[in-house]
């Protein structure tokens, strides 16, 4: 199979273009045939070596966790879904090797579940990482209807779905973001605020009597702010800063989930979740994917399509 890998740690990573074996499925996998896969930060992050103390890595690898496509085969002893079955999923396995990058990957049943049938194969794959992140800060950080949430860095991949999975559930969203992007978040259902110097004041100005909850997807200084700004004991969500803890606020790291993943198709297949594709680009053109991903300046998701 033709698949995108790196053989060695490196900014810019080198990748190639290479044929690899197909990947073999286990108990409790299906093999994927591969119709696109979403692009993330922490793709090209762990390729230049800033994960390693944390995730176990065996090169050469095969990047990519997330996965939209077609199951192709099914696994010993695996009952949960059928060949032909239209798939998407975080697809995170104990070691860092054999991504989703590929023509094929063989996905546990736990990183997976149904593909929204209301989105494209494209915007599918743009919604596990991110999705899964935004909807698992929401949930541990128990938002419910009529609560007032801030969301630091709103507009980015994770910010905008969470954006959405806050009004879904009833929640009054605030969210920072650059003036350029107040537009759209409006148009996702929250109220924008200018990141930046005197954000906290902006923040206080429309929600005197205090804020419910805080979610930093952001980093450099999101925590302290939004500690800042929400009521006494007031949870306070980043997925940025490893410091958070100690902060007085908690760091979360996202996890692969069958039923958050089916929730977030649910919303999906509503209407409530939309999914904007920037860039869908080849696999072949990774290399480009990850340029436009470090520049931090695409409004959206980046998918390759195989």
């Amino acid at each position: 199979m033709k698949a995108i890998a790196y053989s060695a740690y490196g900014t810019p990573a080198p990748l190639e273009l290479v044929d690899a074996p197909e990947p073999k499925v286990g108990p409790g996998e299906v093999l994927i045939r591969v119709k696109a896969a979403g692009v993330n930060p922490v793709d090209w992050k762990l390729a230049a070596g800033y994960l390693d103390p944390v995730l176990e890595v065996r090169h050469p690898v095969i990047p990519g966790w997330d996965v939209a496509g077609v199951v192709e085969a099914l696994g010993p002893d695996t009952h949960d879904h059928s060949v032909g079955d239209e798939v998407y999923g975080y697809v995170r396995k104990e070691w860092v090797q054999l991504g989703t990058y590929a023509e094929l990957v063989a996905a546990p049943v736990r990183t997976i579940a149904r593909k929204p049938r209301e989105l494209s194969f494209e915007q599918a794959a743009g919604i596990p990482l991110a999705g899964l992140t935004a909807y698992q800060a929401i949930t541990r950080a128990g938002v419910t209807a009529g609560q007032t949430v801030v969301i630091h860095s709103a507009a980015g991949g994770t910010g905008s779905l969470g954006v959405q999975i806050a009004v879904s559930l009833g929640a009054r969203v605030i969210g920072t973001a650059g003036t350029h992007n107040h537009d759209y978040l409006r148009e996702l259902g929250a109220e924008p605020v200018l990141y930046g110097e005197g954000a906290a004041e902006r923040i206080r100005a429309l929600a005197p009597e205090g804020v419910d909850a805080g979610l930093d997807f952001h980093g450099e200084g999101g925590v302290e702010l939004l500690r800042s700004v929400v009521r006494d004991g007031a949870p306070v969500i980043s997925i940025a800063d490893n410091d958070a803890d100690a902060k007085g606020a908690r760091h979360i790291w996202v996890r692969p989930d069958t039923t958050d993943l089916t929730a977030l198709a649910e919303l999906a297949d509503a209407g409530r979740l939309v999914v904007n594709v920037a860039h869908s680009l080849p696999l072949a053109e990774a290399a480009k994917a990850w340029e436009l991903s470090a520049a931090g300046r695409t409004r959206g998701k980046i998918v390759l399509t195989v």
